[in-house]
Parts: C-alpha cells; structure tokens; sequence
C-alpha cells in the first residue's frame, strides 16, 4: 500500500545509466504485485499458460531484470516472512477489497465492458505462495541473491541499505524511510514512456531518488517524528489513519508537539480511530525485526533450470527466451571479471 507522503517529499530525477555499477535492493512483494496489477491481456485476465497457470509475474520479472542488468545495475531480490499482527488485520481489509472488486469484475464481464473488466480485474490481484515460489527461483536461477526478511521485506532492504552493502532500495512506496533506509529509487521499473491516464497522450517517466537525510532536513523533523507523521497519514500497520488529516496537516502538528507524542496522539484522538494503543504501532515499525544472516553472492545464470521453469513448465517460447538467457549470461559474466566492490 504504501504511505502517502511523496507530496511533502523531495525527489531527485535521474536517469537510468546514473545507476550503473550501483547494487539495488528489490522490495521484491511490490513488484511481483505490480505484476499482476499491470502484465494483462485487453479484458483484465492474467497471462496464463495452456493448463491455466498464471505467467504474468514470471514474464515482468524475467522482463525487468534482464533490462536493468543491462544496464549494469546489480540487483538483490528480498521476500516477506511472517507479516506482524498489526499487518494481518490490514491483508485482511485488502482481501475483503478484493472479494468485492472481483464481484464488479464479474457484473461488467456479463454487460461485456472490457474497460470496467479491466480495472476491477487489476484490483483482484492476489499473490499465491506458488506465484513467490516461482519468482524465488526465477530469481535464483537467474544467479541473483534472494533474501528472507523475518517481518517486512522493506524493512530488511532498509538494513542492508544502512550496512553500506547496497547503494539503494528499489521501491515506489515510501514505508522504507520510514525503516530508515537512506536511500530509495523509485519508478526503477517505470524507465520509457507511460500513458497518461484517460489520455491519449504519454509521459516520460524516469527514475527518482528520495535521500532520508536531505527529507528529514526539508521538513524539519526526526526519524521519530517521520514515523508519527505516516502514522497520522495511515500505514500498513494502522490503515487509514486519523480521518481528515492529510501529509501537510500531519507535518503541521508533528512539528507542533516536538518530542512530545503522547500529546500529539491525544489532540488527533487516536483511540476513537483505533482500538489498539499508538505507541504499539510506532514501537513495531522503529524496532521492524531485521537480520544479518544473508548472503550477497551473484552467480552465473543456470541455463537449464531457465529452460525449464521457463520454456518446459510455462510454455514461454523458446525462441524469446534463449537470447534474454544469453543476455543475462554476457553481463553476469563482466561484472563476475569487475569484482564486488566495484557495484557498492
């Protein structure tokens, strides 16, 4: 979901190439959903194969990847491990979202309006366990790290970020500054020309940078109080948040209380939106559980483990597939010869 706060926020525009020889941590849920929501045929439905198995989160990444390591970006893919409680009761809003945009989905395909099937279909979105089995060993056959993350992926990502093993995370949602991740890269997978909505015409999207020091300096508040200001505004771990008030409002009365939260949360009267204390929330994202116990290593493609998940399991065409392997190979095998440090 992510927290809206990209209208208080500085970005940096950059392009693409600015990021070569850099080592990229992927908030790899994030993608895979944007996946699902985007790779559609005209009425809404996912790509599938012959035997009906969904191929869209295979085809965007297998996509993706292939473009950005070509373009010299080294890539690490992290994965969510078991959401906190507080999380839970947010899926299970999404999930009741989702039951009724399929029902929508399923009233315009009876009048026949592919438009309406389409963007009720793109909000049924769900990622299956077998859907992240087969995005980890795309990934891993690919050669590319995959990371557990104990709780949140983009929390785990911010630590790597902060340990100096990675120059940024590659997310759109903001939720990473909230972890304290330094650095973010935003519209990574959006680089090119995309349409405008109800337009005819397109939009140049490029990749943006969002510093967490040179935020926290513009807005003039702590890690804390950024913490409390997504709070406000609503998280993954608080859907919503307080009603009626927006980003700008939020900086306001952060900024208004300092250090004091307590006041803070009673002038905004916390416990008439929700029945669970403030401070269970703001404690759960500054101590989000994180570990050291992963490996950065990049290994050359495996061609047939490709092929088989690929061409033999998903009837991807072989035809396509095999000069996106040798592609993958030819860079895999530069940056093995460049060494580690020369992608930090």
């Amino acid at each position: 979901m992510g927290v809206a706060l990209t209208e208080i926020l500085v970005m940096k525009q950059i392009e693409i190439d600015e990021l070569s020889g850099r080592t990229i941590v992927v908030d790899t849920p994030l993608w895979l959903y944007q996946f699902l929501s985007s790779i559609r045929q005209r009425d809404g439905t996912l790509l599938t194969d012959s035997k009906g198995n969904v191929t869209s989160h295979l085809a965007g990444l297998l996509s993706r990847i292939v473009n950005l390591m070509e373009k010299g970006i080294r890539l690490a893919f992290v994965f969510d491990g078991e959401p906190p409680k507080l999380k839970r009761m947010t899926l299970e809003k999404r999930k009741e979202i989702k039951i009724e945009a399929q029902k929508e989905y399923e009233r315009a395909a009876e009048k026949g309006d592919e438009e309406l099937m389409k963007k009720y279909a793109q909000r049924t979105s769900r990622l299956t366990p077998g859907m992240i089995e087969e995005a980890r060993s795309l990934i891993k056959a690919i050669g590319l790290p995959v990371i557990d993350a104990p709780t949140e992926a983009e929390a785990q990502a911010a630590h790597i970020v902060k340990s100096g093993k990675a120059f940024a995370l590659a997310t759109n949602d903001a939720d990473a500054l909230l972890f304290g991740a330094p650095r973010i890269v935003r519209n990574l997978n959006m680089v090119g020309k995309k349409k405008k909505s109800n337009r005819l015409s397109y939009e140049t999207i490029n990749p943006e940078i969002i510093s967490l020091e040179e935020n926290l300096t513009h807005l003039g508040i702590s890690q804390e109080q950024l913490i409390a200001l997504a709070m406000l505004v609503g998280t993954d771990f608080n859907m919503g948040g307080i009603r009626g008030i927006g980003p700008k409002n939020a900086l306001k009365l952060v900024k208004k209380h300092g250090s004091g939260m307590e006041l803070l949360f009673k002038e905004v009267k916390w416990d008439e939106s929700f029945d669970y204390p403030w401070n269970e929330v703001f404690d759960l994202i500054k101590n989000m559980k994180v570990t050291d116990s992963y490996s950065l290593e990049w290994k050359m493609p495996d061609r047939g483990k490709l092929i088989e998940l690929l061409v033999n399991k998903h009837e991807f065409s072989e035809q396509r597939i095999l000069p996106q392997i040798d592609r993958i190979a030819g860079r895999s095998q530069e940056k093995s010869q460049k060494g580690l440090s020369h992608f930090m």
